[in-house]
């Protein structure tokens, strides 16, 4: 059973940095595909940016290219999400989750979700 746990959301303030982490357990980390979404209140989810299993495509939503940017590490089971210069409109829960396929952007292509981290931008 495959398992994903977030850390590293906050409150930090507008042009701040933060980093989100993401472990996987249960199975094979570098079987999946990686990515990262977030979700406000009454919003559907959106895609923020995804990495394959060798971590040698990236992609990204319009919204953040430029300011975030997703890693792994295979052999510490970990993706991060590394946010720079945030923005007020950044303020999400952000979820990490893992699909077989590789490269994929819709919620729908995704088979495991971890339990989200809140990240607060405040002005």
């Amino acid at each position: 059973q495959v398992q994903l746990v977030e850390s590293g959301g906050g409150l930090v303030q507008a042009g701040g940095s933060l980093t989100l982490s993401c472990v996987l357990s249960g199975r094979p980390f570098s079987s999946y595909g990686m990515g990262w979404f977030r979700q406000t209140p009454g919003k559907e989810r959106e895609f923020v940016a995804n990495i394959s299993w060798s971590g040698g495509s990236k992609a990204y939503a319009d919204s953040v290219k430029g300011r975030f940017t997703i890693s792994r590490d295979n052999a510490r089971n970990t993706v991060l999400l590394q946010m720079n210069s945030l923005k007020l409109e950044d303020t999400a829960v952000y979820y990490c989750a893992a699909a077989r396929r590789t490269n994929a952007i819709g919620t729908y292509e995704y088979d495991y979700w971890g339990q989200g981290t809140q990240v607060t931008v405040s002005s």
